[in-house]
């Protein structure tokens, strides 16, 4: 491998790729053009489940690798963020989910839907997380925009989600935009999610810092401004499932755009005209926590040639 790899993008996806590159020995630096805590993996939920991702027969992989770890750091939640938390994914049966889920410990059917300990994740915390695992292995992050990829060097990585659209540029990139509300907890301690493949869902996310109610998913929708009308439809369709957040005080609004691509998660490695070797890494859609570490290994073994 090339004696430096630069990873392009500091979302999660970019962060776990450049982690994985450095704790394997490569010399690595993370450009991003937003500081990490303005990505739009900040702004996610974020339970591991496999949401608007293909393609399913390599997400089932991805997704159960990423698990794994996800279980070992929720040993300690207060420095990586992640918690395994109980909850019910509303009228889901597992006979319509891939052979993954039957390697889900305790997944099981109730009849109000699913039932499992997923991990569920607060972004900001694991993404401070990530950004020190990264330096305690050696790598640097730094504030830096890319207009092309072979800017990077003879070895690249491109973790840029949305930004693929026109820095590849890849016109099967789309976004999906969702609105979240984030207000103070009456006492949720479990999460739910009842989501449906229209533009409106319901879910319940107890975090730290307060309850994420949700949420949306709109279609080539690249607004990043939060709707006060869809924020209030939110609270609403929420307290129908737990009529006690009717009442808990707004603390924020947040919306974010997944990269959700056409043809699926695009990770693959090509040579690009100067010569240099691309490591594609994007297009994860809902589950970008979802199947982070699995991707990144794929990623790194392409990036070794």
């Amino acid at each position: 491998m090339s004696s430096e790899v630069i990873v392009v993008g500091g979302g999660v996806i970019g962060l776990t790729t450049a982690v994985t590159l450095a704790e394997s020995g490569t010399q690595v630096r993370v450009w991003s053009r937003e500081p990490v805590d303005a990505t739009t993996s900040a702004v996610a939920g974020a339970l591991w489940w496999p949401y608007r991702i293909e393609p399913e027969e390599r997400v089932g992989a991805w997704s159960l690798a990423s698990l794994r770890v996800y279980e070992q750091l929720a040993r300690s939640p207060d420095e990586t963020g992640v918690r395994l938390t109980a909850g019910v994914m509303a009228d889901t049966a597992l006979a319509g989910l891939g052979p993954w889920a039957a390697e889900v410990p305790g997944l099981r059917e109730d009849p109000y839907g699913l039932r499992a300990s997923l991990p569920l994740i607060d972004m900001p915390a694991h993404l401070r997380y990530l950004r020190r695992r990264l330096e305690a292995a050696g790598g640097v992050l730094e504030r830096r925009a890319v207009t092309r990829l072979d800017e990077a060097g003879p070895v690249v990585v491109n973790c840029t989600g949305l930004g693929a659209r026109e820095l590849v540029p890849d016109l099967e990139m789309a976004s999906v935009r969702g609105q979240l509300v984030v207000v103070e907890n009456p006492g949720v301690d479990t999460w739910y999610v009842a989501a449906t493949h229209g533009a409106e869902s319901v879910y319940l996310f107890p975090q730290p810092y307060g309850l994420i109610l949700g949420g949306t998913a709109q279609e080539d929708n690249w607004d990043t401004d939060p709707d006060p009308a869809v924020a209030r439809a939110i609270v609403e369709r929420c307290s129908r499932v737990r009529p006690e957040v009717a009442d808990a005080r707004i603390l924020e609004h947040r919306v974010g755009l997944r990269p959700v691509r056409t043809g699926g998660v695009r990770l693959a490695a090509e040579r690009l005209p100067s010569g240099a070797l691309c490591v594609h890494n994007y297009g994860h859609g809902g589950a970008g926590i979802t199947v982070a570490w699995g991707c990144a290994r794929d990623a790194a073994r392409l990036a070794a040639g």
